[in-house]
């Protein structure tokens, strides 16, 4: 499944079995969706909130009905079989559709409190659904699940800064902004002088320590799905090295994933300690 524009978390790949690669596309389907109504096109707020609510309207209604609920889309029809099949929480299908609401009002966070609240509804709901779908849903693998997703959510965040201004929104915390001496002029103009270099490794060893806190998950998990989550993990690392070689300058050096980069995150997944370092 292409992951497209909505790269805040991982695709289903071959290293998933077979009988999850359905479920987990639906998943990422209904989320890239909705994050296109937030983001995507030259609609009014308004507008993106009432598409929205639309998805609301078909969750409240698979709700309600159970198995019985119908839908005019062929999206919701798939949903209503695996949240029964699987007993998965439409709280978190819930969850994801706040966050893109506010992705529509809410342009600026005013601490890393904030961004964490963000990042409890845009990327942890996914990494819980694909554990309940996965049968592994104990407190302390959605413990580890929740790390994980933040991190990625705000290493997208750190990749982006300079897309996300461009749709007039700042996920860096406003606080560390003025702490370092760092405001939105510097990033209208892609300047990195002054303690803008300082900022980023701020951020950059924040996450890392965050991301390898939630590591241990990727050998819980057993055979491939554990293998899927350790390479995603090591995505998420390799990209902050990327951004730290280039001394935090991300409007010049967006940093990618190229074929190299998969070779050295196989290693890392397939050697215990790799991902905590």
């Amino acid at each position: 499944m292409p992951v497209d524009h909505y790269e805040n978390f991982p695709v289903a790949s071959i290293l998933l079995p077979r009988h999850l690669r359905r479920p987990v596309e639906l998943i990422y389907t209904f989320a890239r969706q909705a994050d296109d109504f937030a983001d995507e096109g030259e609609l009014s707020d308004g507008e993106r909130l009432s598409l929205l609510d639309g998805f609301r309207t078909e969750l409240r209604c698979i709700e309600s009905k159970g198995t019985d609920a119908s839908s005019s889309t062929p999206l919701f029809n798939a949903l209503t079989g695996i949240i029964d099949k699987h007993a998965l929480p439409v709280s978190a299908l819930y969850d994801l559709l706040d966050a893109f609401s506010q992705d529509v009002v809410k342009k600026r966070y005013a601490n890393f409190g904030e961004v964490m609240e963000y990042c409890r509804r845009s990327a942890n709901p996914v990494g819980r659904l694909l554990l309940h779908l996965y049968g592994m849903a104990t407190p302390q693998n959605l413990a580890y699940s929740d790390k994980i997703c933040a991190s990625l959510q705000i290493i997208n965040f750190l990749q982006d800064i300079e897309i996300d201004w461009q749709k007039n929104r700042i996920y860096m915390p406003q606080d560390e902004m003025a702490k370092f001496g760092v405001d939105e002029n510097a990033i209208a103009l892609k300047n990195t002088e002054g303690r803008w270099r300082e900022f980023m490794q701020f951020q950059i060893d924040r996450v890392r320590e965050m991301l390898a806190s939630g590591a241990p998950l990727g050998w819980v998990l057993r055979g491939r799905i554990g293998l899927e989550m350790r390479m995603i993990i090591a995505g998420g690392l390799r990209i902050l090295e990327k951004i730290e070689c280039e001394q935090g300058d991300i409007f010049r050096h967006r940093p990618v994933l190229r074929p190299a980069d998969w070779a050295v995150m196989l290693y890392r997944s397939l050697i215990p300690g790799q991902l905590t370092k």
